[in-house]
């Protein structure tokens, strides 16, 4: 952290917590008044209702957790209560303390355990009316609605997260490995922006079409041509 006047460090004596009660305005917390509302953890899940697994928003999940049972005292009820959530593909809203902070947390049957993930407060959502309500709503012509289909089933797959590559993290790999072996890092000159002003029809019936890259036909011609000398021979 530093001074938005003097741009110096603040110093670790020189931090704490606040709220801002109105603009400039903060009430200062310490950190044992923290304490005060801290929960204790009981280690144990209060479920309070079992809600239909299409109701839940995604906006509002969290992180995701495995939930087992504590040993084999547990284990009946656990897998009595995971089989009656998955024969009525409901889930289990409950209550958990972690961190001294109570969370709410979804339950759903995964395999021989469950799933809980933890969801985030009405208020840690924002309201999406306040970004998307300035989208514009034009008349979208039904060939081109068609042609985005033909990309789409062209494009299909199924849901594999093995392909996901974190690119960032493996040319940090790479930059640390470079610079382990002593070789120097270099900053590559970025590329020059092109015009980012398209005929999206022209693109969809482009895809479409599968145009092939220059220089495709005249393989072709000369692969025809050598046929024809050899049976001419």
């Amino acid at each position: 952290m530093v001074d938005e006047d003097t741009g110096r460090v603040v110093e670790s004596e020189d931090k704490g917590r606040g709220y801002e009660l109105s603009k400039g305005r903060y009430v200062e917390i310490e950190e044992d008044e923290l304490k005060a509302v801290e929960i204790e953890s009981t280690h144990t899940v209060d479920i309070d209702s079992f809600v239909p697994r299409s109701e839940i928003d995604k906006r509002y999940l969290d992180k995701p957790y495995y939930i087992a049972p504590a040993g084999k005292t547990g284990a009946e009820a656990f897998a009595v209560i995971r089989d009656a959530m998955k024969d009525k593909d409901r889930v289990a809203l409950a209550r958990i303390v972690m961190a001294h902070r109570e969370h709410i947390i979804a339950l759903e049957p995964l395999g021989k355990g469950l799933l809980g993930t933890t969801l985030r407060y009405d208020y840690e959502v924002r309201d999406e009316k306040d970004y998307l309500q300035g989208i514009p709503q034009p008349r979208i012509a039904r060939d081109m609605v068609k042609l985005a289909e033909h990309i789409l089933d062209s494009k299909a797959g199924h849901f594999n997260p093995d392909k996901f590559k974190d690119q960032y993290e493996d040319a940090l790999k790479k930059l640390v490995r470079r610079k382990a072996s002593g070789k120097k890092i270099e900053v590559a000159e970025p590329e020059e922006q092109k015009g980012n002003v398209i005929d999206l029809m022209e693109a969809l019936r482009n895809s479409v079409k599968g145009k092939k890259p220059a220089g495709a036909n005249k393989k072709r011609v000369s692969r025809k041509r050598t046929k024809q000398r050899r049976k001419a021979a």
